[in-house]
């Protein structure tokens, strides 16, 4: 009899365990939430504080981002195929790039995507070039055959106008080597077999912004500086931010 109740026992054990491993499945019946406008009714919510001891970190940044490190006397604007503001963010960035890169440096290119403000006249301040470039951009300078940089001119062309230092385009539609279009480096005509070497950001140089022709580049020397660090520094060394249209990116 004991032995019936003990082989009883475990039968019963088993039969539980096996019933307890059969998967139940279940639905969602229904979902309550509540909806919560992010708008000045979270204002009382705040840490009074936090935002005290907050209050004069936040007052020497506001400080040291509206300190002007120059002067600029007409309104930089930004518009294509040419502007003031893509001339002189290539302009800037091809003399800074002759002075950090350990090899000449012919050219320079940046995006008309990349400048993300317009420059009133008046003082320049930190805030401004924050502004222009939010972007941790780092400044190479990327060598290139003659016929990589001729695809690059006419994706230029294409697009409406980017901007360009030390080199002029002339382009009829988006031609730039074919009748009297015509591409010049420092004077001289754009030759296909040529090397030359490009300063530029090295988000361009992974061929964003449909500049691919810049993935083709033989080396590239990374400053390991951010463009945005030195327009700052550029700006305070030259005091004058200025630049104006002059014909070096000419689309018809």
């Amino acid at each position: 009899m004991l032995i019936i109740m003990k082989h009883g026992l475990y039968i019963s054990i088993l039969l539980i365990g096996l019933t307890s491993c059969v998967y139940q499945s279940s639905n969602v019946t229904h979902i309550k939430g509540d909806i919560l406008l992010v708008d000045s009714g979270l204002d009382t919510m705040q840490d009074s504080t936090y935002l005290s001891e907050l209050a004069p970190i936040k007052a020497n940044l506001e400080a040291q981002l509206g300190a002007p490190i120059g002067y600029a006397p007409k309104a930089l604007e930004v518009y294509q195929p040419e502007c003031p503001m893509l001339n002189w963010a290539s302009d800037a960035l091809l003399a800074i790039a002759r002075e950090l890169s350990p090899k000449p440096v012919d050219v320079a290119v940046v995006n008309i995507g990349g400048m993300r403000c317009e420059w009133a006249a008046g003082d320049i301040t930190f805030r401004h070039v924050f502004e222009l470039m939010p972007f941790d951009n780092m400044l190479v300078v990327l060598t290139l055959k003659g016929s990589d940089l001729q695809q690059l001119c006419e994706i230029f062309a294409y697009s409406g106008g980017q901007g360009i230092a030390g080199m002029r385009i002339k382009a009829i539609g988006d031609k730039v080597m074919e009748q009297e279009a015509l591409v010049t480096i420092n004077g001289k005509p754009l030759e296909m077999d040529k090397t030359y070497t490009v300063a530029t950001s090295d988000y361009l140089s992974q061929g964003n912004d449909g500049m691919l022709p810049l993935k083709n580049h033989i080396q590239c020397w990374n400053s390991e500086e951010k463009i945005r660090d030195l327009y700052i520094e550029y700006i305070k060394h030259v005091k004058v931010v200025e630049a104006k249209v002059d014909g070096r990116m000419s689309i018809r």
